[in-house]
């Protein structure tokens, strides 16, 4: 009988315990192998978490200095140091100026200026003081002087004739000059004005002629009354619808002779007629802890009008109409001892 080859059985029986082995050996090398990753990772984050703890202790200074150091292999030369005073980041837009008025005007309304006082006028050029008893022109304040250096003597009674003329600046009689308003307290208000000279004047100064509602807006004052001082009439508290009228008192005749130069010098028991800016306190119109003197009464104040308007009424006016009181029975070229200057202007974020 042939010899029988070696049953396979018993070799097979032989190699299984070789694989688990191998399995085993497979499995332990993957797991030693993903066991030093792992190792290696932690290692490599525990390192980066001590070296960015460090620096984070260490300051700005030693966070630079380890970003420098793991940057050193790269290029350090590439790397930009600081910047030491760099400007500062956008900042926001500062909102716009609030607009305004000049110091020596009242914002009204929150929409234009108003002289806080009546107006006395300079020489546009040099800065002289204009006379205020006189007309502000070379031409007609010379002839003013002239006819009433003659009239004076033959009006009124003894003492109304001896009383002088005020005196006329030398320099107004000798060279032309243009007039410039300037609104100042405490002084004799400029009277013997044309419209047209007023409304030169305010453009001199760098303003204008009020127009009738922004006066009578103005006049009127935050309540909006009637008056400035309140709603109704009161006597007194306005130098309005004085017990005397000046020519009454120096011509005898209320009526004749209003370019009289002494005029607004005439006193009554004492006391002037004509009174000086800011001195009526309760005649005041009020507009934001602000307020505008004395725009009823003392003098008549000339508009935005090329017909010839003026308003408020001036002392000896009989009117009891307050901030509507208005005339406009004479044209632009008008003008008499009662009417005076005021000007508005617009509202400006710088002046």
């Amino acid at each position: 009988m042939p010899a029988r080859s070696a049953d396979p059985t018993p070799a097979r029986s032989a190699e299984r315990p070789a694989r688990p082995r191998a399995g085993r050996r497979l499995a332990a090398a993957a797991l030693a192998y993903v066991s030093a990753a792992a190792l290696a990772w932690t290692g490599l984050a525990g390192c980066r978490s001590e070296r960015e703890r460090g620096a984070a202790d260490a300051g700005p200074s030693a966070a630079d200095a380890g970003t420098s150091a793991a940057d050193d292999g790269a290029g350090a030369a590439d790397v930009a140091p600081p910047l030491v005073g760099a400007p500062p980041g956008p900042r926001a837009l500062a909102p716009p100026a609030e607009p305004r008025c000049p110091p020596e005007m009242v914002r009204v309304a929150r929409r234009f200026c108003v002289d806080r006082y009546e107006a006395v006028l300079l020489d546009r050029e040099t800065g002289l003081e204009i006379s205020a008893f006189y007309p502000p022109s070379r031409q007609a304040a010379a002839s003013v002087e002239r006819v009433w250096s003659k009239m004076r003597l033959q009006l009124g009674d003894d003492e109304a004739r001896r009383m002088e003329l005020p005196l006329l600046p030398g320099w107004q009689k000798q060279r032309e000059f243009e007039p410039r308003a300037v609104s100042r307290k405490g002084v004799l208000p400029q009277g013997y004005t044309t419209g047209a000279q007023a409304e030169l004047a305010c453009r001199n100064a760098g303003k204008r002629l009020c127009s009738l509602d922004e006066w009578r807006t103005a006049c009127r004052g935050e309540r909006d009354e009637q008056f400035p001082y309140g709603p109704t009439y009161a006597d007194g508290r306005c130098n309005v619808f004085r017990e005397h009228h000046p020519a009454g008192v120096l011509h005898r005749d209320m009526t004749l002779g209003h370019s009289d130069p002494r005029l607004n010098l005439v006193r009554v028991a004492g006391a002037p007629l004509l009174r000086r800016t800011g001195e009526t306190a309760t005649c005041a119109s009020a507009w934001e802890d602000d307020a505008i003197a004395d725009m009823v009464g003392n003098l008549d104040e000339w508009i935005d009008d090329p017909d010839g308007t003026f308003v408020g009424g001036f002392y000896a006016r009989a009117t009891r109409e307050g901030c509507m009181a208005r005339v406009a029975s004479h044209d632009f070229t008008y003008f008499d001892y009662s009417t005076g200057v005021r000007c508005c202007a617009d509202l400006r974020a710088a002046w």
